[in-house]
């Protein structure tokens, strides 16, 4: 079925790709805020992830056509419009098509032992793909940001240090300025260590995903995967990505010891860096953290876009939270001086 709020982006489809859909699902699950993700299909039985995106630049697309384009499996390649290109410029937004290949995201398992062992050889295989001169143009350092994530971190703790009874965020402020209060201490040591030790993470430039966590992995049968989301795609030591593998980001789904190992056995021979290791989980720690607050405290947003925002805050400061495994790695750097 297609929605009439819909049907504009079906006859953009047919006018730049030159496909006809039949029907137009939209998909809510993922949380990009200035995009919109349906499941189509065409007359074939053919689907297709189709996305509008209003933010960012067409990075992801690019490096998803050249990793395919080297072989690499598991990417889904993007299809090309009538005129070659890998999008579709509408009204500033780019419309891109991109095969639906699986239903099955890793976050809701189970994942076996073959698929953590190729989950790594996808990962060392977009690794190992050669930089080219577009790529480098294109593609931002990873952990470039961090400037603004510290200033942003700051700026939010200053605003739950006292909250304003007047603000319109109501009771969740409160509530969010008693979970950050209980871990002031450490944003305010893991903030300090991410200016201090933004000069270490110097070391071999890769292709990196940026955010291949489980909720961007999808399962096929006999261990197949498929990375997808590559709109956070940077330059970066590899680090930047394993770090995503090495214990894991989300607190919600933690990644055993066991699992590691089958990661790294895909992987292939690595010398994870834990200085490296260490920057980039802290910097992606702040954003995380900041960024969920700010979510959780939008008034523009439905309540349960809120809690559920809220929720994701109070996950990132339990023990088993990002900002928790990025305060002991630090501390860890600490005891090896």
């Amino acid at each position: 079925m297609i929605e009439d709020a819909s049907r504009h982006v079906v006859g953009w489809i047919r006018a730049d790709f030159g496909l006809d859909l039949t029907t137009m699902d939209e998909v809510t699950h993922g949380a990009d805020q200035h995009a919109r993700l349906w499941l189509a299909r065409a007359a074939d039985g053919t689907r297709y992830a189709v996305k509008l995106s209003g933010a960012g630049t067409p990075a992801g697309l690019v490096v998803t056509a050249h990793l395919a384009g080297q072989g690499v499996p598991g990417i889904p390649a993007p299809l090309r419009t009538r005129d070659g290109r890998l999008c579709g410029d509408r009204d500033g937004r780019r419309l891109s098509v991109v095969p639906w290949v699986s239903d099955h995201r890793a976050l809701d398992g189970p994942m076996t032992e073959a698929h953590w062992r190729t989950y790594g050889e996808l990962l060392a295989a977009v690794h190992a793909v050669p930089v080219t001169d577009e790529l480098m143009r294109l593609l931002p350092a990873g952990g470039a940001a961090y400037p603004a994530i510290v200033a942003g971190t700051r700026a939010m703790a200053e605003r739950l240090r006292d909250p304003d009874p007047a603000d319109p965020a109501g009771p969740l402020l409160a509530e969010l300025a008693g979970v950050w209060s209980a871990v002031a201490d450490r944003v305010s040591a893991l903030t300090r260590e991410v200016e201090r030790r933004a000069a270490d993470p110097a070391g071999p430039v890769v292709v990196c995903h940026g955010d291949p966590h489980l909720g961007n992995l999808l399962l096929g049968p006999d261990g197949q995967v498929w990375l997808i989301d590559w709109d956070d795609a940077v330059l970066a030591p590899p680090e930047c990505d394993l770090m995503f593998v090495i214990g894991g980001v989300l607190a919600f789904a933690p990644i055993t010891a066991e699992q590691e190992m089958a990661v790294l056995a895909g992987y292939g021979r690595v010398d994870v860096d834990p200085a490296r290791l260490a920057w980039f989980l802290a910097v992606r720690a702040l954003d995380d953290l900041s960024d969920w607050t700010r979510q959780a405290l939008d008034t523009g947003a439905s309540a349960a876009d809120r809690a559920r925002s809220a929720g994701i805050v109070r996950g990132l400061v339990s023990p088993v939270g990002l900002v928790t495994l990025a305060d002991a790695a630090l501390r860890d750097l600490d005891q090896v001086r």
